[in-house]
């Protein structure tokens, strides 16, 4: 086994008036590169909490996350921003373009903070760009896109520092169904690239596409297992 994320004792407490509330509580979660899960629970099980502190855009309490061999809770806050742009790739629910950039300007704007220059940029975002389908849309702007091409926009985003691991946030809740399927379906084939996925989810059909199920309640691990054992 090769755990790209390894999270041992995970505890995020939120001091609310006199009262400690746990968000997450002695959470321990490995996941091997090239692995596809998904993350489930109802409302307030900790699933989005655990997906900001693998996103490095939270830190836990207490507890130990390495990712890729990297003790993550020891960095300063540049540190953190380097590893969340080169070895994190982003998929949100609302897509997150800028509006005034075309697709190609979106997909290449990760690779500004790292150096590269223009042209190299511009050559990656049109490689990414056209790996999901979109070779012909590349200077279309947000507002040119359908809601599923804007998510296509927003993956090729997500893969174009080709990132240890691949994070999504509800990828397909505004999306039509036809446009939900086609988005799985290039989950798909990103996955059999080998890209490590998870997927924070709430809707079973949408994690049964992955390989593996966490469910999530009370800020811990209630069941975990294959999507054809436990869904």
């Amino acid at each position: 086994m090769n755990p790209v994320i390894q999270l041992h004792d995970i505890e995020k407490t939120y001091v609310m008036g006199n009262q400690k509330v746990y968000a997450l509580q002695k959470l321990n979660c490995d996941i091997n590169r090239g692995e596809y899960v998904a993350l489930m629970g109802p409302s307030g099980s900790g699933k989005s909490t655990l997906m900001n502190i693998i996103g490095c855009l939270d830190s836990a309490t207490s507890g130990t996350y390495i990712l890729n061999g990297t003790e993550v809770f020891k960095m300063n806050d540049n540190a953190l921003a380097e590893i969340r742009n080169k070895e994190i790739g982003f998929v949100f629910q609302t897509f997150n373009l800028l509006p005034r950039m075309n697709a190609l300007e979106n997909v290449a704007l990760p690779l500004i903070y790292t150096g590269i220059p223009k042209k190299e940029r511009l050559e990656r975002a049109e490689k990414a760009l056209t790996s999901v389908g979109l070779k012909d849309r590349m200077h279309h702007r947000p507002n040119e896109l359908s809601g599923g091409q804007r998510q296509r926009v927003a993956i090729a985003r997500a893969l174009v520092n080709n990132p240890s691991i691949l994070l999504a946030d509800e990828p397909t809740g505004n999306l039509d169904s036809k446009s939900s399927s086609e988005i799985l379906d290039l989950f798909d084939e990103i996955h059999k690239n080998g890209n490590t996925i998870v997927m924070v989810t709430h809707e079973e059909d949408v994690a049964r596409r992955a390989k593996r199920i966490v469910r999530m309640i009370d800020g811990m691990i209630d069941l975990e297992g294959t999507t054809a054992s436990i869904s």
